[in-house]
């Protein structure tokens, strides 16, 4: 069991978490015509705006209330009315999803009632969903924003269902927010192949997966419809991938009366054999021999990968979810967790396969993987990977210096044997076979000849005494 240490710092010195904001901003994209809303002042927005097209190099939705210092301390109501109606006006989305920031939850508006408040006095806008949603960005971090908004959206737009209409093929899928567009195309490959019929809220593979439209729109490009939540009620499961997934589910099966199962992971080969375990077991269908295939590859991709991995010690920085995963995962072939750091308490933190996890920036991963052989993060780590002279795999939010971030999958069991081939390679191209021309750079290694020392006790000069390097002659 890990022990979980908080950092005492008094200042936070390059950091490795995200705000919540941005966390419900990204889950709220991942649904069909839909505009995320800051409520807070232009840089907040503007900030967010940056890193997603960074990330994701495609347009993204976002707007912001644009909060003045005068209307932050008058209240943010008439900034929040009059930016619906423009987003209204101007896109026609069928959702506004609306998150708070650091500065308006200092003042205290309250969302919820200034949402009642704009369907009072507007009830044209009946036909638009506004899902207000209580993100601080002074505490907590990118996950569990994602995680408020998902909350928000089942609260919001979940329907309590009739009892007969309840349909046992369809399955709810709740993905955190570790999960790339990508994973989430792998995953619903995964439980269609067992004739089931997934609903994943949210859903980024149809928003930011990259494909080109055949005409613009000025919100989201795919996702998850308004009418496709609403119909989650009538599932027959839910399929939560996190612990931060777990307040979601939980709410789904008291509103809507849908059982759940949180996978805490989907990485790895015990993790993916019990998703496909549960698959099997409510659809009723026998695992594809497609994917039994991919379970044998992932068996012999972490034969060959351990010779790679083991013993090697790994320093990683991550959301929990993320960490959870990436770091059991590599530990089940042989990899040794020097070092974790993460941006905010979980549950799963406690079971990592590690002495310690520090809740704290990439200052704290840099200090504790001193001596590793690989460093796990986001881009934001590289500067640390350079001076620390260590190969630095890439993988989070945000990462702007890689192509194809979103199409990166790790879950499954093709994405598993794919991340232990991409670890394994890494580590493979680093470790140093040593050749016949070894003996060149082992001069400099060899200690400089003192003064009184460069000749012998005969007066013959010590060899390459002149280059300032002796070998010990027996005298």
């Amino acid at each position: 069991m890990a022990q979980v240490v908080k950092s005492a710092k008094a200042c936070t010195v390059n950091p490795l978490k995200m705000s919540q904001p941005i966390g419900g901003a990204l889950a709220f994209m991942g649904m069909r015509g839909t505009m995320p809303l800051l409520h807070g002042s232009q840089g907040c927005t503007s900030f967010g705006l940056v890193l997603f097209v960074r990330h994701f190099r495609e347009a993204i939705p976002l707007q912001t209330t644009a909060m003045s210092e005068v209307a932050t301390v008058l209240g943010g109501f008439e900034n929040v009315e009059q930016a619906v109606l423009n987003i209204v006006k101007r896109t026609s989305p069928e959702l506004i999803g609306i998150c708070s920031t650091g500065v308006t939850e200092v003042k205290g508006d309250d969302l919820k009632g200034f949402v009642r408040m704009i369907r009072d006095r507007h009830p044209e806008l009946a036909h638009v969903a506004i899902v207000p949603c209580a993100t601080p960005d002074f505490s907590g971090a990118f996950q569990d924003g994602w995680g408020k908004a998902v909350l928000a959206m089942i609260e919001e737009l979940v329907a309590r269902p009739e009892p007969s209409v309840r349909n046992a093929r369809r399955i709810n899928v709740l993905p955190g927010c570790h999960l790339t567009p990508g994973d989430i195309d792998e995953l619903r490959d995964l439980i269609e192949a067992f004739g089931l019929e997934p609903t994943f809220l949210p859903d980024l593979s149809g928003s930011l997966d990259g494909h080109i439209p055949e005409d613009f729109t000025p919100t989201t490009l795919g996702g998850t419809g308004c009418e496709e939540a609403r119909a989650m009620a009538l599932a027959g499961w839910t399929l939560a991938i996190g612990e931060q997934m777990r307040a979601a589910a939980e709410a789904l099966e008291r509103k809507a009366g849908v059982p759940f199962r949180l996978f805490e992971r989907v990485t790895g080969l015990a993790a993916c054999d019990e998703l496909v375990g549960f698959l099997k077991e409510i659809s009723g269908n026998p695992v594809p021999k497609k994917y039994r295939r991919q379970r044998g590859q992932l068996i012999d991709a972490m034969l060959d990968g351990h010779f790679h991995i083991g013993g090697r010690r790994l320093a990683i920085g991550a959301e929990p979810d993320l960490l959870f995963a990436l770091a059991t995962t590599l530990a089940e072939v042989g990899g040794v967790v020097q070092s974790a750091v993460t941006t905010t308490p979980s549950p799963i933190l406690e079971r990592l396969p590690c002495e310690t996890v520090t809740i704290g920036d990439l200052e704290d991963l840099e200090l504790g993987a001193a001596g590793a052989d690989i460093l796990v993060t986001h881009s934001h780590g590289r500067q640390a990977a350079e001076r620390l002279r260590v190969p630095h795999f890439r993988i989070g939010i945000p990462m702007f210096d890689t192509l194809g971030a979103a199409h990166l999958v790790t879950v499954g069991y093709r994405g598993t044997r794919d991340l232990i081939f991409a670890v394994g390679n890494i580590l493979m191209h680093r470790h140093h076979e040593a050749t016949p021309d070894d003996w060149r750079d082992a001069w400099p290694a060899l200690s400089p000849v003192p003064e009184a020392q460069e000749e012998s006790r005969d007066g013959t000069p010590y060899p390459f005494a002149e280059a300032g390097f002796t070998i010990p002659l027996t005298e």
